[in-house]
């Protein structure tokens, strides 16, 4: 599965013009992440506080794992095998973003329609942490 999906957002990159950072970082959680988003969907349908709160909590859950899991994986790959870094930027703002939705999670025991918005306006933050480390503060 992970070959032909890197081969199919690198080609789309290619076509599109843009950088595959940014092609697999917005395709990539929605095609990786299916079974979470299908859950928390069902969950959301019944329309109850509880239900809500449990849709919103897997989907936190779920972000601030793979985040966490694959960023390690990342880290040790560059390590282990001795790869030029240049990765500072998209390493700052995934950091920032954990952070900034970590402490969110330890603080709300009950998700909001604010605290949904909240975390759904942190995705394109990260982007433009991206963009502003590498346009205007100029690092890799």
């Amino acid at each position: 599965f992970s070959d032909p999906m890197v081969d199919c957002l690198g080609e789309l990159g290619k076509r599109l013009d843009i950088s595959p950072f940014y092609v697999s970082f917005v395709l990539a959680p929605f095609a990786s992440n299916a079974s979470e988003l299908l859950a928390a969907y069902t969950y959301a349908c019944k329309k109850t506080e509880a239900n809500m709160t449990t849709s919103l909590s897997t989907l936190l859950g779920a972000a601030c794992m793979n985040n966490t899991f694959v960023f390690a994986i990342f880290l040790a790959l560059v390590y282990k095998q001795g790869l030029a870094w240049q990765f500072t930027a998209e390493t700052l703002s995934m950091i920032l973003i954990q952070w900034i939705i970590g402490i969110l999670a330890i603080t709300s025991k009950t998700q909001t329609v604010f605290t949904s918005v909240f975390i759904l306006a942190c995705y394109p933050l990260c982007l433009f942490v991206v963009w502003f480390c590498e346009n205007i503060l100029g690092l890799d």
